[in-house]
């Protein structure tokens, strides 16, 4: 798809950051929206449907991180990208970001030429082609995960995951008892040119296994992690 059919929203009560944003975005003819809170983020993301959403942390009338939740709530959104833009650095903010359903994030100040590469990229895995064939349904011993509806039942309860979690469950499922090292998992879900934090693996995997339980995603040490049952 061309840039100029791809629409961008940011979400920032700080309206340098908007225009700063908005004239690097615009340069490579995205189409570019805006909002000044986070409740007005919602109403432009319902309205547009943007294929990228760039978040601030602390806005006022609603944060980034419910933003995130209520967007990711929608169906409509399961494919959506999100990219936090935080001043902090501290883990539990970006852990938080992640855990909301964000696919990324972006410490201020920001660099350019660094943040317009990562949108590059983040779009260009959206709007890779999947083969219509692919499997969308794993059934393993009392879990099912369905890749069509974004959803997991464990011995038939409904368990609520971010995208990234379930992306990584998704991979780890295709093939049970096969050790993904960490780079194939970050090549995969997040794409070789795509910079996330050191932790961020280890973050969804902590996560995964507090919803999961601990047996079902084993470490490797010093390799990566596998399913098993």
């Amino acid at each position: 798809m061309t840039n100029d059919r791809i629409k961008i929203l940011i979400v920032d009560d700080e309206p340098d950051i908007i225009e700063f944003l908005s004239y690097n975005l615009k340069k490579e003819s995205y189409q570019v929206f805006s909002a000044n809170n986070g409740l007005k983020g919602i109403e432009v993301a319902h309205k547009e449907k943007p294929d990228l959403i760039i978040l601030d942390i602390m806005m006022p009338k609603m944060d980034g991180i419910e933003v995130c939740k209520q967007i990711r709530s929608n169906p409509d959104f399961a494919n959506t990208i999100i990219i936090f833009l935080t001043a902090r650095e501290e883990d539990f903010t970006q852990i938080a970001a992640l855990e909301a359903g964000g696919d990324d994030f972006v410490n201020k100040p920001i660099r350019p030429r660094v943040f317009m590469t990562r949108i590059s990229a983040l779009l260009r895995r959206k709007f890779r082609k999947e083969d219509d064939d692919e499997q969308q349904i794993i059934q393993l011993d009392g879990l099912t995960i369905n890749k069509t509806e974004v959803n997991i039942h464990l011995n038939g309860k409904k368990i609520e995951l971010p995208k990234k979690e379930f992306e990584i469950i998704w991979l780890l499922a295709t093939k049970p008892g096969k050790v993904f090292k960490r780079e194939e998992i970050f090549h995969k879900i997040w794409g070789n040119d795509v910079i996330v934090g050191n932790r961020t693996i280890d973050v969804h995997i902590r996560k995964l296994r507090e919803k999961l339980g601990d047996d079902i995603v084993k470490t490797v040490k010093g390799i990566g992690y596998k399913m098993e049952f």
